[in-house]
């Protein structure tokens, strides 16, 4: 087997839609599959049994549906039937007729950032959008004056509070009540512009709290899903902003983090209790994988269950996405 893959390894196969052609990449489909919440290694191992298996067949193409067909059929037979049925269920979302939005909120230092942009490389979506970008893009906008709360970080918006509050009145939540109402007009006009575009993103950040925006004004048009990620465990919480210091080269500081951890995690109850009431689901951030995999599971069943993926027939390849998308729902596509 060895000496058959060397012979053909300068060899390309060419995967076809009706009007379109593009050859079989073990990354790309190695990427598809890890939608399924298989680890990396071991996906770009069936990648390369799939490829085996289309050399053995010495065929110079293969059709999109064909290639579906043996990459169901390989997954089965490596990893499990399990992993097949997730497969198949993620093909659901190359289905949709409108862009997916995927919302990623929580308090600060869970890991949204990471998370989003592992869910998005596992779907293939290009677009990650972090909602302090939008805060520093309305910070162009709006002077200090005219918009305090936009010139703190969310745990210590309370800091530019200018109207009088009740004393029973928390002003942790209050500050941050104010800056995140401001900035949920610019999350709005990011999926505003998603709609018009018809582009698939990722929008994450503190900011993205249930209730602070209405979704089911763009239930016609585009696909969304929410979620909150959340890290229950205080000390774990706290690792993250040490991590995080490192990682950026103390651009992050640690200590100025820890000042301020209990604001933190006042805001992360506030925002779970908002996603409990908006039927939101929150999902524990305790381990990467099994985090981005639950994620990718509950987009994946809530793609299945909606009328727009169970009604669509026009394939990612021909709903007009820019080059951008077109490349990243190719991947989807082959997948």
């Amino acid at each position: 087997m060895g000496k058959k893959r060397n012979h053909n390894s300068g060899r390309r196969i060419i995967i076809k839609d009706e009007k379109h052609g593009l050859p079989y990449s073990k990354g790309l489909m190695a990427s598809s599959i890890m939608a399924t919440g298989l680890a990396p290694a071991r996906a770009y191992q069936v990648a390369e049994a799939i490829e085996e298996e289309l050399v053995a067949r010495d065929k110079s193409s293969v059709t999109i549906q064909a290639l579906r067909k043996l990459t169901l059929e390989t997954i089965e037979n490596s990893v499990g039937v399990e992993y097949a049925d997730k497969f198949r269920r993620w093909q659901e979302l190359s289905k949709l007729d409108k862009p997916l939005i995927i919302l990623i909120g929580g308090t600060t230092g869970v890991g949204k950032s990471t998370i989003a942009s592992e869910v998005g490389h596992r779907l293939g979506i290009t677009r990650i959008i972090s909602t302090d970008g939008i805060r520093e893009v309305m910070r162009a906008v709006f002077s200090q004056e005219l918009m305090p709360a936009l010139y703190n970080s969310s745990f210590n918006a309370w800091q530019g509070l200018r109207v009088p509050r009740l004393k029973s009145a928390d002003p942790i939540i209050i500050g941050f009540r104010e800056q995140l109402a401001a900035v949920s007009v610019g999350v709005k006009a990011t999926i505003e512009r998603a709609q018009k575009e018809g582009t698939n993103q990722i929008i994450e950040g503190v900011h993205i709290v249930p209730g602070f925006i209405d979704l089911s004004a763009f239930k016609e048009d585009v696909f969304i899903i929410s979620l909150v990620v959340a890290v229950d465990d205080e000390d774990l919480h706290r690792s993250h902003f040490y991590i995080r210091e490192i990682e950026t080269e103390g651009f992050r500081p640690f200590e100025r983090y820890r000042a301020n951890f209990d604001n933190i995690r006042k805001i992360g109850e506030y925002i779970n209790v908002l996603a409990k009431d908006h039927h939101t689901p929150v999902i524990s951030s305790h381990n990467l994988d099994l985090t981005v995999s639950e994620i990718i599971e509950a987009v994946i069943n809530k793609a299945v269950m909606s009328k727009g993926a169970e009604k669509s027939v026009v394939s990612p390849v021909k709903s007009g996405l820019d080059p951008e998308s077109l490349k990243a729902d190719a991947a989807e596509e082959l997948p």
